[in-house]
């Protein structure tokens, strides 16, 4: 749903959650007959439905604030250079997405390959745009642990977004032979 410039989407995890307590409910009415049951559960469905949509919505929100700053303060760097000494810097990186995981989730994971790397970029919302495997990407975000007490450097991303670039990427036979 399109509130204002913000595209507010929903998880499919979300609808699930709906769809279920919408059959249960409809289930226990027409078992019991009692229209408590409707009182309660219409309200609680729909805000089922638009609480989920009302937090992506601020998040878009409130990325799309960020993102000017981000392009603004971002250094462009290489996948390689980023290490724990970068923590909380504003970078820019480019490069291929190799994987995607939990965009189902509206809470999209990429691991993106550049030709002296690969690294892990993780978004808290949905991107502005459909983001797949294969597709070359410009990442603007920050450098952090993936984990709050350790782990290896990941990217938070405020924004990332496709362009039209032909990116290499280090081959895996390349990195396994020592190359």
């Amino acid at each position: 749903m399109k509130i204002g410039e913000v595209n507010a989407k929903i998880s499919i995890v979300a609808i699930a959650v709906v769809v279920i307590f919408s059959i249960l409910l409809i289930y226990t009415y027409f078992l019991t007959g009692d229209q408590v049951y409707l009182v309660w559960g219409i309200p609680t469905i729909l805000f089922l439905f638009f609480i989920p949509m009302a937090l992506n919505y601020m998040s878009q929100s409130q990325y799309a604030e960020l993102e000017p700053m981000y392009r603004a303060r971002a250094r462009p760097v290489r996948i390689k250079m980023i290490n724990e000494h970068m923590l909380g810097d504003v970078v820019k990186i480019e490069g291929l997405v190799e994987r995607v995981y939990f965009q189902f989730l509206n809470r999209p994971q990429f691991l993106v390959a550049d030709r002296s790397g690969e690294i892990s970029v993780k978004m808290f919302t949905s991107p502005r745009e459909k983001i797949r495997k294969g597709d070359v990407v410009e990442v603007y975000g920050q450098v952090m642990k993936r984990y709050i007490m350790g782990g290896d450097p990941v990217v938070n991303a405020v924004a990332i977004t496709k362009i039209d670039k032909v990116i290499e990427t280090k081959s895996k036979s390349k990195e396994k032979s020592g190359d």
